[in-house]
């Protein structure tokens, strides 16, 4: 079988497994989220943390119960890090030092999951497993009660309540992600990979000789960093390792979790707000661009002429024979165009046209799907915008699910957009224009520049990949694109929250002849251009002067 055809065919597969799956998923998630009864597991919880799940939250409360779980959470696992050199089952590993610490606190919290550091040689079973496995999974959990507040935003009249966010987190972690990681774990663990708390032992090679290995729970631990978007891996070579990603169906299982809750959101949120159609019309959105940029991957990593390249059958260096350009290709967009992060290959090995694209993904907002809660909620923002832009096309008042896009609304959804270019960008600059940042570059020109702008698109839009040729671990990326993963991942909440609330306090508009279907194919287009055009405009003359050029010079 051709590399090309076996691509085309992992794509067909996938397609099929995350339709069969987005029918029942997106209905029980709806449930979940829509249910007055309460688990007597859920009840234990809440009696433990003294919350009271019953008292409706504005948005102002909804944004400090984010803010009060998140700020606790940087903190405890903080402090966890630093405290491992004293803790049972570190392996022998000592402290983590501050601004690392600090760095993968932030990240793992803010549903990023960057490492600057060898997971095999710096986290014991201690850190690994009650510290970033607990986060991956309450991470995940708030980015999907956030999608949630802004969809009851949308459905509600006059009433300006959100639902009640430590509601909304325990039962996303207890009746979604639990249960779906149990299974999949079970799946990677039949596929080879390894579940145990083994200490370090001698692992022979092939060729002669040995290397040091430590044990762990990788298949529970990297089941929730698919499922969840975030991307941490338990060994340095990520999803790329055999112990994480044994073999091709292991391989098509991780992509099918990175991409099926934000996938199944969009007919959750269809129940929530009373028509599939709208859901549908955001789905289809979603799913052009994902498919989109999977094709135009494919095409670059297959097309690349040379010699070399045809002999291998595409453009194999950085990428694992045990996936093949087909499975990285998949995997890269996947987790690009999501808030993944996870890698099967190395990004900054692809051609110079395949790196662009695994970058604009981020650049997009990673809204097609995006994460887990955070590609529904970033895509319905840009919904608002479309919806603003053609009632400026038509000269009339914008509405959108009955909800008028006033001053107010257009102005958070407009800071919503600006956040994040103004992070990347602005520390791309400050870490080109001073000479330390530049000593951690192993690669110069524009190949040299990709690798900044890689770092801190990844951080400030929460993926958390690397390009994979940047050594990272300085205090000045350390704790620069720590505040990045912060700052990108929190103040859009605040605009989105914000943007909810608005949206609750509302009566809604009765629709007329001159309503924008905003369930139509018509408005589909639009959100996507609307989507590309915003991204493509501000992230351009950065792109040119990194993988553009790249691509164009080779």
């Amino acid at each position: 079988m051709s590399p090309v055809l076996a691509g085309v065919l992992q794509l067909l597969a996938l397609v099929v497994a995350l339709g069969l799956a987005y029918r029942p998923l997106g209905d029980h998630m709806a449930r979940v989220y829509t249910s007055p009864r309460h688990l007597r597991a859920e009840k234990w919880i809440y009696r433990a943390i003294g919350a009271d799940p019953n008292t409706q939250m504005r948005w102002p409360a909804y944004l400090r119960g984010v803010l009060a779980f998140s700020v606790v959470s940087v903190l405890f696992l903080y402090l966890l890090q630093r405290l491992q050199g004293s803790l049972p089952g570190s392996l022998g590993f000592v402290s983590i030092d501050p601004d690392q610490a600090f760095n993968t606190a932030a990240s793992f919290v803010a549903n990023t999951n960057w490492q600057s550091y060898s997971g095999e040689q710096a986290m014991g079973h201690v850190v690994q497993t009650g510290g970033l496995a607990v986060q991956n999974f309450v991470s995940a959990a708030v980015g999907i009660a956030v999608a949630v507040a802004l969809v009851r935003g949308l459905a509600a009249t006059r009433t300006g309540e959100l639902g009640n966010f430590w509601s909304d987190l325990v039962r996303g972690t207890v009746r979604i992600l639990l249960p779906v990681s149990v299974l999949g774990a079970l799946v990677l663990v039949a596929c080879g990979a390894i579940q145990n708390f083994s200490g370090i032992h001698e692992v022979g090679q092939f060729m002669g000789g040995s290397q040091q290995w430590n044990g762990g729970a990788v298949a529970s631990q990297e089941v929730i960093k698919e499922l969840g978007t975030n991307g941490g891996g338990y060994f340095n070579a990520n999803s790329a390792h055999p112990f994480e990603n044994p073999n091709g169906l292991s391989n098509l299982f991780e992509i099918f979790l990175i991409l099926l809750i934000p996938f199944a959101l969009t007919r959750t949120f269809g129940r929530m707000v009373g028509s599939l159609k709208q859901g549908y019309a955001i789905l289809a959105t979603m799913g052009v661009i994902w498919l989109g940029f999977t094709a135009l991957m494919m095409w670059t990593e297959f097309a690349h002429h040379g010699p070399a390249f045809e002999i291998a059958g595409g453009a194999m260096e950085g990428k694992e024979n045990r996936f093949g350009v087909g499975g990285s290709s998949l995997f890269a967009v996947a987790t690009t165009l999501t808030s993944t992060g996870a890698v099967n290959s190395f990004h900054s090995s692809f051609t110079g046209f395949g790196g662009g694209i695994t970058m604009l993904g981020m650049q997009l907002g990673e809204i097609a799907p995006g994460g887990t809660g955070s590609g529904l909620y970033g895509m319905l923002v840009m919904a608002v915008i479309a919806v603003f832009i053609a009632g400026l096309m038509v000269g009339r008042t914008p509405e959108y699910l009955g909800k008028k896009i006033g001053t107010r609304e257009i102005k958070l959804a407009a800071c919503y957009i600006l956040v994040t270019p103004a992070l990347v960008l602005g520390f791309t600059a400050v870490a080109m224009a001073l000479p330390t940042p530049g000593d951690s570059m192993t690669n110069t020109g524009a190949h040299g520049f990709s690798e900044i702008l890689y770092a801190y698109t990844s951080g400030a839009n929460n993926n958390g990949s690397a390009f994979a040729g940047l050594a990272a671990d300085t205090p000045w990326f350390n704790t620069t694109i720590g505040l990045a993963m912060l700052l990108g991942r929190f103040l859009p909440m605040v605009f989105v929250l914000a943007l909810a609330g608005s949206f609750a306090e509302q009566r809604p508009v009765p629709a007329t002849a001159g309503t924008l279907g905003t369930h139509r194919p018509l408005f589909s287009g639009l959100l996507a251009a609307t989507v590309m055009i915003v991204a493509g405009l501000t992230y351009f003359p950065a792109l040119a002067l990194g993988p553009l050029a790249e691509g164009l010079a080779s």
